[in-house]
This record gives structure tokens, sequence and C-alpha cells, in this order.
């Protein structure tokens, strides 16, 4: 069974991040990622990072990923917001 430690493993792999928290039930994940390589990407190119982190993991493995990606000062922004 796929979980939620394997995914984030994979990403950690593939990605250099600075936040990344993956939860799931086996079945569907939720994963944010926070990474500076995601500085002028757009959401879809960002996803398609995290995808190609995952290879073939994602055909066979993993059904539903959703997903955050931010950047670092994005992540930063967004914290400051729900502690404000």
């Amino acid at each position: 069974m796929v979980t939620p430690e394997s995914i984030r493993a994979s990403i950690a792999g593939s990605l250099d991040c600075s936040e990344l928290d993956v939860r799931g039930d086996g079945h569907h994940f939720e994963a944010l990622v926070v990474a500076a390589e995601f500085a002028g990407l757009s959401r879809v190119r960002r996803h398609q990072r995290v995808y190609a982190a995952l290879g073939e993991r994602m055909r066979e493995e993993v059904h539903a990923l959703s997903m955050t990606t931010l950047t670092p000062d994005e992540w930063a922004a967004r914290k400051g917001e729900s502690h404000g």
C-alpha cells in the first residue's frame, strides 16, 4: 500500500523542498510542497514538477493527489495571513 511517507520520500528525492507535508489514506492524498524552484512557474508547471518526481507511481499507485505548491515567499505570506 502506498503511504504518505513513501510519497513524501519520492517528492523529497527530486525536489529541494523547504516544506513538505503529505497526508492520505492509501488512495487519496494531499500534499503541501514548498520549493524555491517554483518561482516564476505557473501552477500547472509546478504540479508537473511534482508529478515528474513521482514518475510511474502517479499512474500505477497513486489514485488521487491534490496539492498546494508554493514558493517559500508565498508560504511565508500564507502563514502570516493565518496568524493575523
